[in-house]
């Protein structure tokens, strides 16, 4: 971990993209798919807003990376370029839950796979690495903004995004 010299306010924006990522992780993933868990069983559509707010946040903290390329200071700059990484990743990780659910789909209709192994395809090769991810992301991105606070920067980032001079 590398140290710099930083002022607050570039410390306040660099935790932007931190914040956005753990209110992706922790108030959608977690505590929205419990709101809407509880309303699918009359309402089982509601269950798709959880993966349309992530790819909306995902892609946001995608495109503001980018963006933050050009614009922002080199510190907040870097841990926009932080959260974009997680974020490919995680949006790996829901593409992959969408593939099966739509696997799943298809070999119900199509091929008369009997509902509960669909059901049971879905949570065991899609929904449960999806939940194990979003553990492990709420603490890799908890302790990304604790170093966000302290004005750390990760070796790799660095090396990445040189300093300027």
């Amino acid at each position: 971990m590398n140290v710099f010299d930083v002022s607050p306010q570039e410390i306040k924006q660099a935790n932007v993209p931190h914040e956005i990522f753990l209110t992706n992780l922790i108030g959608n993933h977690i505590l929205m798919a419990i709101a809407a868990g509880g309303m699918a069983g009359s309402f089982p559509w509601i269950m798709a807003l959880i993966p349309a707010i992530s790819f909306a946040l995902l892609g946001y903290t995608l495109w503001r990376a980018r963006l933050s390329l050009q614009r922002d200071p080199w510190y907040v700059m870097c841990h926009w370029q932080l959260c974009a990484r997680r974020s490919r990743i995680f949006i790996g990780m829901l593409s992959l839950l969408l593939l099966v659910c739509a696997l799943g789909w298809s070999a119900h209709v199509y091929a008369g796979l009997m509902k509960e192994a669909v059901i049971a395809l879905i949570i065991g090769t899609g929904l449960l690495p999806v939940m194990v991810t979003v553990l492990v992301l709420i603490l890799i991105e908890s302790d990304a903004l604790y170093h966000a606070n302290q004005a750390k920067l990760p070796d790799w980032v660095v090396k990445r995004y040189p300093p300027p001079q």
